[in-house]
């Protein structure tokens, strides 16, 4: 007889969500082949299978879905703000009709567990369309003004035409939402590329833009690889390039559009400082630094990677961080009771393995989380490191995955220090039961987000972006309008 305290898996059914086996590209309100008939398969990072053949763009597609964009942009700018507003209401509520299909295919094609898509992505997917439909028909009134050569208030902000947008594949349909919202509430036309791993999410969107009426060619998407990207970012006719991603891709379309007139927004990589003082409430503590790290298998640009613990009580938050992690259930991502899912892809497995062998190979203590790893998919037990310093690779390099680096400090001075010691600057948190310390700290640190006795918590209202090699500009609240509108 079974035990009565045996664990009952509580699998999301995958009936839910229908994959085609194929699909092409959204170009001009309608899928099409890729000019060259060229597909690639995206499989689902659990289980190894494929889920479905994808159209892969190249140039040409590119050239053509900028031309439907373009055309489209001169009827869609031109709308009252409250028409445009009304398609964005519209495309949120159907976000959430649809939410819990979307939840599954985005845990089949990216591997995250389905109560993270379930509970955070779909919820942010859809606010981000609300706040900024709210948006739409008050830009006149957002303090943009344009000015005038004699440096007085001109006409009101003005579009810029067509946004040409890169998301990677850690947050497939909320990175999405980001880049789409903002830049349709302000009258500007859309070619997006997801991440060739993670192409599903993007083209279910383009169906729910068609289900919401948008007029055709406001959304074009394009699935495919690297070059697709670079001949978005090259295209004559692209006003904007919005782009999140990796730092070194990043710092190459910075060289791209330089001498151009492109209007440009990186969020490029992280290596978050999470800082727990003495005083801070140790489980809550712990809580928030597994969130930091192991939310979504640690693939997260503004993850709390690096843990500065203040000296006297690192041995406490040690421990209680391990008890943490043998709680944790690896596996399924379907699984409505998993916490750690698989990681995206082999090769993203690959170099999250190399850095932590690199890790210990420089002298620090390795700690895995005691799990048993599936047979097929891509697996990494949550690890931390412990005797790490600033020198260690795995405390500069952004790892992007369940891997955390522990290092301590003695006072607020030492622990800003070491924060900011590092060529990223995106993200930082704060864990202390002082008011004052954390607005003394957080004045100091030099990250575009800061938390406070909390991490990793996103609202559309507030503004997100990084410092440094971390990238420029911001998206999100009304800060993330202005990327999107002519100011000059």
């Amino acid at each position: 007889m079974a035990s009565a305290f045996e664990y009952a898996p509580a699998p999301e059914s995958r009936a839910v969500v229908d994959i085609a086996p194929s699909y092409g590209l959204f170009i001009d309100g309608e899928f099409t082949d890729a000019a060259d008939g060229k597909v690639f398969k995206t499989v689902s990072p659990s289980t190894e299978e494929a889920l479905s053949e994808v159209a892969q763009a190249g140039a040409a597609d590119v050239d053509r879905a900028v031309q439907a964009a373009r055309k489209a942009f001169e009827k869609w700018s031109a709308l009252p703000g409250s028409e445009r507003a009304k398609y964005l209401f519209r495309i949120a509520r159907i976000i959430q009709e649809r939410s819990r299909e979307l939840a599954v295919l985005e845990t089949l094609d990216n591997g995250k567990p389905i109560k993270e898509t379930r509970d955070a992505d779909l919820p942010l997917v859809a606010a981000h369309f609300f706040y900024y439909a709210g948006w739409a028909d008050k830009l006149d009134h957002a303090g943009f003004g344009r000015r005038t050569t004699e440096g007085h208030v001109g006409a009101g902000p003005r579009p810029l035409g067509v946004a040409g947008q890169i998301i990677p594949w850690n947050f497939p349909l909320l990175m999405l939402a980001w880049k789409i919202a903002p830049a349709l509430a302000t009258g500007n036309t859309v070619v997006l590329k997801p991440a060739e791993t993670t192409p599903l999410s993007a083209l279910f969107f383009a169906d729910i833009c068609r289900q919401a009426g948008l007029p055709k060619g406001v959304v074009n998407i394009l699935t495919g690889y690297g070059d697709a990207g670079a001949a978005l970012v090259e295209h004559p006719d692209v006003n904007k390039i919005a782009f999140t991603g990796s730092t070194a891709v990043g710092k190459a379309i910075a060289r791209q559009v330089a001498g151009t007139d492109k209007k440009v927004t990186l969020e490029l990589g992280g290596k978050g400082a999470n800082i727990v003082f003495d005083d801070a409430p140790i489980d809550q503590a712990v809580e928030g630094i597994v969130t930091g790290i192991f939310f979504n298998q640690g693939q997260v640009c503004c993850a709390g990677s690096r843990l500065l613990v203040q000296e006297s009580i690192q041995d406490e938050v040690l421990d209680a961080l391990k008890r943490r992690l043998s709680t944790l259930r690896l596996g399924d991502p379907l699984d409505k009771n998993t916490d750690i899912g698989a990681i995206n892809s082999a090769e993203q497995l690959a170099r999250i393995t190399a850095l932590a062998e690199t890790g210990e190979a420089e002298g620090a203590e390795r700690w895995s989380a005691p799990c048993e790893l599936p047979s097929s998919g891509y697996w990494f037990a949550p690890t931390l490191f412990t005797n790490v310093t600033q020198a260690h690779t795995i405390a500069r390099d952004e790892i992007f995955g369940p891997v955390l680096s522990v290092l301590s400090f003695r006072t607020p001075d030492e622990a800003v220090a070491k924060a900011n010691n590092t060529q990223y600057g995106l993200s930082a948190g704060i864990w202390t039961e002082k008011g004052s310390r954390i607005l003394a700290v957080a004045n100091k640190l030099r990250a575009g987000v800061v938390w406070a006795n909390t991490f990793n918590k996103f609202d559309p209202t507030s503004p997100f972006g990084g410092y440094k090699e971390s990238g420029f500009g911001r998206e999100g609240g009304r800060h993330g309008l202005e990327a999107y509108l002519d100011v000059r």
